[in-house]
Formats: C-alpha cells, structure tokens, sequence
C-alpha cells in the first residue's frame, strides 16, 4: 500500500516539475521577445466616393537613400505596388476605373513600371503575400496603363491616398520618390440617388423636410427640373423652415430668374441664421442679395 502511494506521489511531483519548468521556459521566452517598430509599416486609407466606399491596405516601405525605380525596383517587372504583403483595394458596388468597368470585390494591386509609362494592374488572387513571381495574368480583372509624372518634392515613405475627389469620382494617386502615377475611379450615382427620389419623394408616404430638401438640392445641384425643385424646397420650408434650406430656396428663386423671391427667402434665410449664431450663412445670404439686387 505504502508502495502505491510512493509511486503515485513520485508521478504528480514529476508532472508538476515539467510543468514548472514548461511555465519557465514559457516566461522566458516571451521576456526574451521585444516589439520593435515594423520597416514597411501597415497603412490603410479609406475613402467615400459618390456612395462607395473604397479601402487600401498596404505596407509603406521607405526609401532609406536608395534609388528605387529603375534600380531597386526594375523596370518593367511587375510590383506589388507596397511591401510584404499584397497591396489590396477594395470596394462594394461595380465601378469602372480608367474605363474599364470592375466588379464589386477586393484586388490586389501590382504594378509594371518604365520611365514613361506604368501598367496598373488589379489581380483577383490576394493570398499571395504580394510575392510576385506567383503573380499570374490570367486572374487579372483590369489592366490599363497611365502616364506617371514627376514631382518637385521628394517622397520618403510610399502613399497611396485618393485625390481630386467629386461627388462621383476619384483619382487614386501612388506617390513616392520623386514619382505620381493616379489612375481615375468613376462611380454610379446618378440611377442610385434618382431611384431613391422615386421611391421616396415622387412615390413616397408621409415625405418628411429632409427628404423634400435633399431631392430639391439634388436637382438644384444637377441642373434637372428646377421648378420641381423649387416645389420641393418649398413644402420642406412650409413644414419645418430651416436656415439651410431657406438659403437653397432662395439660390433655387434666383436659377427660376426670381429674384424678388429668391431675397425675400435669404433673408428669412439671415433671421434664423442669426438666431442660431451661424455667421456662415449670414454673409452667404449678404453676399446672394447684394448680386440679385442689381439683377432686379
């Protein structure tokens, strides 16, 4: 009997030994690893164009005195457009870029650059860490070329941001060195918001004053049915009148050419403007009268 419990307790002190011991080199090992900040590190921009919203993610290597396209970058070999992983672009409605129409999805982007001219390529494969001798061309979904220009200004770190933004485009802009190179994003817009115009001002229910406003300023903006958006802008002011949209009613008066009008709403405009200390819209409504006087 005494032989059993000899030999059970022998075991548990050898299993709570190895575990100590597993418990130390453990310690050890994770004091013995130190963060240090990554050479290429993770960027991500995002950015809303028209109603889609676009996502890069990538890794920012920097220059560190060295020349990089036509010597550490060759030319004419595809790139991986970053560091360490793919560079991956991603969006979530069909768009076209630099004419060539892309599904909704996520791409990597490499690049082929020369002197003169850059070849932009979207790849649907994004699982190949950005190694680029698996880069296969049969997976590409775009491919197109743009004219790069150089810069006054040196670019130290790598950065791919948007620019030239408008209510349905963008240019997505690869900077570095002395080197841009952007490329053109167009997005569908004007079926999406005219859709929802249908739906739920021309064919919607219990219209609220914002949904009058914002289509009266959608048509404003777009130069569309002017009169309709003058009917729209005025039922929003007849049920909740608000600065902001007084001062639309009366840019909307004066496009109709009525200018009696169109003073009469800024400066119903400027009263409640002032109420809500908003100086903005004071001097924008000034500024508005003092042109439209001289056109009565």
């Amino acid at each position: 009997m005494f032989s059993n419990n000899y030999s059970f307790m022998k075991k548990i002190s050898i299993s709570l030994i190895l575990s100590l011991m597993f418990l130390l080199l453990m310690g050890k090992s994770a004091i013995a690893q130190i963060e240090t900040p990554a050479p290429s590190p993770q960027g991500t921009v995002t950015q809303r164009v028209g109603l889609t919203d676009f996502t890069v993610r990538y890794s920012r290597p920097s220059l560190k005195g060295r020349t990089m396209f036509g010597e550490t970058l060759p030319y004419g070999q595809p790139w991986r457009t970053g560091a360490n992983g793919s560079t991956v672009l991603s969006f979530k409605d069909a768009v076209t870029i630099e004419g060539v129409k892309v599904p909704a999805g996520e791409y990597a982007l490499y690049s082929i650059p020369t002197a003169n001219e850059w070849t932009i390529i979207l790849n649907k494969n994004t699982s190949f860490g950005g190694n680029t001798h698996q880069y296969k061309a049969e997976e590409d979904v775009a491919r197109f070329t743009v004219k790069p220009t150089k810069t006054a200004v040196k670019t130290e770190t790598l950065t791919i941001n948007f620019t030239d933004v408008t209510p349905a485009t963008a240019n997505l802009e690869i900077l570095w060195e002395n080197t841009s190179v952007k490329f053109k994003i167009v997005t569908e817009v004007e079926s999406k918001v005219m859709a929802q115009i249908q739906e739920k001002v021309i064919n919607g229910k219990n219209v609220t004053p914002d949904l009058y406003a914002a289509a009266a300023v959608y048509y404003f903006d777009n130069n569309k049915d002017n009169k309709l958006a003058l009917d729209w802008i005025k039922k929003a002011n007849e049920k909740d009148p608000k600065f902001w949209n007084l001062h639309s009613q009366a840019k909307i008066q004066a496009k109709n050419k009525d200018y009696k009008g169109a003073i009469a709403s800024a400066e119903k405009s400027i009263a409640l403007a002032k109420e809500a200390k908003n100086n903005d819209y004071v001097r924008m409504n000034e500024k508005l009268i003092a042109d439209w006087k001289k056109m009565k």
